[in-house]
């Protein structure tokens, strides 16, 4: 008997359940869908392609063979289970709002014809429901959430799948994978394969050596952006191909004084994905109800000056310049440039979200909305609206040296210290001896950075009063 397992983001070979407990079970039809109706980033479209690739020829290595579709799951997998004569499914949950309503669906509706349903968490340390109050309702604060997860155990991680046995692909019920046109058409990728390996192999790797180097120095160290303590691995967190619960583990084992600060990231990552599925609203709507009567403004220049890194503020440009080239962006500046956006330009958090799903390799739903209405002041466990970062004495303070603005805004790398973070305080002799031309080769500041924080609180007052 051929059992389906239904592969999502979760590109790995180990500890992914669906998988495993399929090829316990004898042999499986591994499938891929590309839903038609989920959203994903430009740039992730690149992330997601060799992801994809590589997974499917480990699989292979395995002895299995990876059927391919693009379409709506809930139409293509009932043809398939008809075709194969399949008895059983296997799938890990997924947890986008529209996902998951659909998941529900078409496992009521298998569930009706017969075929036994089974379903995973793959994604997360814990599922969503699992940490919850005494009175059973979701937490809104990180803090106590943090403390109730550790009184709960992690699963310890299951075995990679090393032999899997699969049936023939029959003629005309599978697809290529180039025919999924992830690629970009456009030649945006260069910065993109130079800094990322993408595969389950390079995931492993990176973490192993982000353990071994960085990890002592991740408390201290993961807020200077030139530094690169932290461990880049939020892309391969985002499709799967790192298991949240094998790092859980592995750190704790090896390293579990020194790793509470990034076990607590991981935490963070269950906890935006618990406010997802509890509060689905908040994708496009305001947790904080006052932030619905937010008086934000239109401001088309000053959001195509943000997203191109021509604002004339040094630490946010050279954080959205990294953002294009590579698709990532550092923690820290990511709350800087967030924070200028929503307060500096009061331009609607919902506008900052949407760039950062089309241009992150990260791009994660849960993430990317708590992130963004963290910073903006609306959300769950919010940084208050009146918190407003100032980019220049960010800059000072988290890239004192100046390298990484020099790296990625290199017609101010002549500029010295002294006033290189904020090159429109420098004196015309020393702007020239730079090759600095403000208005021509750099931008003056688009706003007043006082002025601004002025108007933002004022704005703030209002719905303190409504």
């Amino acid at each position: 008997m051929t059992s389906l397992v239904w592969i999502r983001k979760d590109f790995r070979m180990h500890d992914h359940p669906a998988l495993f407990h399929g090829a316990e079970n004898g042999e499986i039809l591994p499938v891929f869908i590309l839903d038609d109706r989920e959203e994903i980033g430009e740039a992730q479209k690149w992330f997601y392609h060799h992801a994809l690739d590589s997974f499917t020829k480990r699989l292979e290595n395995a002895g299995g063979k990876l059927l391919i579709q693009k379409g709506n799951p809930e139409k293509i997998i009932p043809d398939l289970i008809k075709k194969y004569d399949i008895k059983k499914i296997f799938w890990n949950r997924q947890y986008e709002p529209d996902l998951m309503n659909s998941d529900r669906s078409l496992g009521e509706n298998l569930h009706e014809q017969g075929i036994e349903v089974n379903t995973y968490e793959g994604r997360l340390l814990l599922s969503p429901w699992e940490v919850r109050k005494a009175n059973d309702e979701p937490y809104k604060v990180f803090t106590p959430f943090y403390r109730a997860m550790q009184k709960h155990d992690i699963p310890a991680p299951l075995k990679s799948v090393k032999n899997i046995s699969s049936p023939a692909i029959k003629k005309g019920t599978s697809i290529e994978l180039k025919d999924l046109k992830l690629l970009p058409e456009i030649n945006w990728t260069d910065g993109f394969e130079k800094r990322w390996t993408v595969s389950e192999e390079a995931a492993i790797r990176r973490f192993k050596a982000f353990v071994k180097n960085n990890l002592g120095n991740y408390k201290d160290g993961r807020d200077f952006p030139a530094d690169e303590i932290s461990s880049a691995l939020s892309p391969y967190f985002a499709l799967g191909l790192l298991s949240p619960r094998s790092t859980w583990h592995f750190i704790k084992k090896k390293a579990e004084a020194a790793g509470e600060p990034f076990l607590r990231q991981l935490v963070w990552r269950d906890f935006a994905y618990m406010l997802l599925v509890h509060f689905p609203e908040t994708v496009s709507e305001p947790m904080n109800d006052q932030f619905s009567s937010f008086d934000w403004l239109e401001d088309q220049d000053g959001l195509q000056a943000w997203k191109k890194g021509r604002t004339g503020f040094p630490i946010v440009d050279a954080g959205m310049r990294e953002l294009w080239e590579t698709g990532y962006m550092h923690n820290r500046i990511r709350m800087v440039t967030a924070s200028f956006l929503t307060k500096d330009l009061l331009i609607h958090w919902k506008e900052g979200a949407d760039w950062f799903t089309y241009t992150l390799l990260d791009a994660d739903l849960a993430n990317n909305t708590m992130g963004w209405q963290w910073v903006a002041g609306s959300g769950a466990d919010a940084s208050p609206f009146f918190r407003i970062f100032n980019p220049i004495t960010q800059s000072k303070k988290f890239d004192p040296d100046a390298d990484y603005i020099r790296k990625w805004v290199p017609e101010l790398a002549k500029l010295p210290d002294k006033y290189i973070h904020e090159p429109a305080a420098a004196p015309e002799e020393v702007l020239s001896k730079a090759g600095v031309k403000l208005g021509d080769n750099y931008p003056k500041p688009i706003v007043d950075h006082s002025a601004a924080r002025k108007r933002a609180l004022e704005h703030y007052e209002k719905i303190k009063n409504r």
